[in-house]
Formats: C-alpha cells, structure tokens, sequence
C-alpha cells in the first residue's frame, strides 16, 4: 500500500480524497490509501480524513505519495518538496510554468528514484476519445481548435501554459509539433484575453490552437480539421457518460504506475510528450511577450 496526502482542497483535491476513499474495485487504485491533506485554510478533519501541516506530510514515514492540487503558480514548489523527501507525485497539469523547470523535476524524480506524473484527464473524455477514433490514419490538411472560456482566475499562468489540456489533444492527435507565430491580444480592464497560436504538424501542414478567456464567454471547444477527402467541424462523442469517473481513471494509472504495471517505454514515451508540450507552451509565451 502507498499512503498518500492531498494537497490542496478544492474541488479536484476533494475528488482525490473521494476516490482514495472508494477506489474502483479490482483496480490499482487500491494501492493508495488516503493518511491526510494539507490545506492554507484551517479545516480540521475532513470525510474523516486527518488535516496535516507540509512539514508532516513531508516527513511521516507512511507517507509515499502527494497529489498536488493547488493552483498552478504553486506546483513546482510542492512537486519540488515532495520529490526532494523521496516521495512520488501526482500533480495537475501544468506540473510547472516554464519548460525549464519540468525538465528539472523530471530529472529530480529520476535521481530520486520515484513516479512523477502529471495529470492529464481531458485524454480520457468522450470527446478525445471520440476525435481520436475519427482521426487515426487520417492525413491533416489543415486545422483550429478553438477553446473559449470565462476569465483566469488568478495564478493560474500563461494561457499556453493554464490551456495545455488542448495542446496535448492536438499532439496526441496529430504528432510532435513545432511553433511558427504566436501572438497574445489582452484588454486588462476587462479581464479578456486572447492567444492564438500557429503550429506546424511534422509534415508542415498548420494548425491554428486559440485560447480566449473572457467575462461571459461560454466554456466550450470549436474546431475545424480538414482532411482529404473530409472535415469534422464539431465534436460529436456518443450521449452516454463511462461508468468511471476521470480522475479515478487518473488514479488507477497513477497507481499502476507505483505498482511496476507500467513499462519503462510507456513511461518514456509519456515523458516525451508532457516536456513536448511544456516546451510548445514556453515558445508560445515567449514569443507572445517580445
């Protein structure tokens, strides 16, 4: 068994706890138990669920695993601590807010000896899963994907960075990609924001990635990707809903992971993808900000 602790209690630290809780049978998502979370706020026990300071949960020996849920600016920190006391991670995406620092704790982990792994749900929805199907073997001509939303709250990062969720769609969907232009419009007062990114697939055809946030605007994905002999303008994933929730999907992979199911390719391979596209998303916003 690996004793766990949350860090941070909103709503995807609160799912955490829950899914400890009531693991999906069978799975190995029952090697993880739940021995506490940390929190800024004083709470006190929570589902049962014992509140602890960071210096515990650093340092308890039947602790051996952390699930950063904080805000993004906060990640690295913690995903930092947890790996220097030898213990495994499991963060949300962004793991961090430059590619220099991913690459960094990677190595960390590595020297260390434990799991880092950087949550990323949006690939077990209907809609990926569905987009996939629809995808394989086809040759792109050319594509958006357009991701609007109500305004960021506060640290939660650049928009390449805060929207990496869309950036690895598009290169699970269409390979490693490079950056052509990039360029960030912003109205402060109004808390509006948006980027638009031009990518290049390995074959040079373009795809468009566009970020906009803003009071208002409905929290929805529009694309348009041409193929040869079709397009797909809209995604249409079957009505019925997987009878297992994301993140405990999150889980179970997290927990196959400590348990060895997992091969050392398939974990490379994972590596290579994630330091992708915190890599894209640091070209974005830098060459957002010359």
């Amino acid at each position: 068994m690996f004793g766990a602790v949350v860090v941070g209690l909103g709503v995807a630290g609160s799912v955490r706890i829950r899914d400890m809780l009531a693991p999906l049978p069978g799975s190995a998502a029952e090697k993880l138990t739940v021995k506490g979370f940390v929190s800024r706020r004083s709470m006190g026990a929570q589902e049962g669920v014992e509140q602890l300071s960071m210096s515990e949960a650093l340092n308890r020996d039947d602790v051996s695993a952390a699930f950063v849920c904080t805000e993004n600016e906060s990640h690295e920190e913690a995903v930092r601590q947890f790996l220097e006391a030898g213990k495994h991670v499991c963060v949300e995406y962004p793991m961090t807010l430059s590619y220099k620092a991913a690459v960094e704790l990677w190595d960390l982990a590595e020297e260390k000896g434990v799991i880092l792994h950087e949550e990323h749900i949006e690939l077990f929805t209907a809609d990926f899963k569905w987009l996939k199907e629809k995808v394989e073997g086809q040759k792109l001509q050319e594509g958006v994907l357009h991701f609007t939303g109500g305004s960021l709250k506060p640290r939660f990062g650049f928009l390449a960075f805060s929207g990496i969720a869309r950036l690895t769609w598009l290169v699970e969907l269409f390979g490693e990609l490079s950056v052509h232009r990039a360029t960030l419009e912003e109205d402060q007062s109004n808390n509006y924001s948006k980027m638009t990114a031009h990518l290049l697939t390995a074959d040079n055809r373009p795809l468009t990635w566009i970020e906009e946030r803003g009071p208002g605007l409905p929290r929805a994905k529009k694309i348009n990707f041409k193929f040869e002999s079709f397009a797909l303008t809209e995604l249409s994933p079957p009505a019925s809903r997987g009878a297992v929730g994301l993140f405990m999907q999150d889980l179970v992979l997290f927990g196959a992971k400590l348990t060895g199911q997992v091969s050392a390719e398939e974990l490379q391979t994972e590596k290579r993808r994630v330091q992708h596209c915190l890599n894209l998303a640091q070209t974005i916003q830098d060459l957002c900000q010359k």
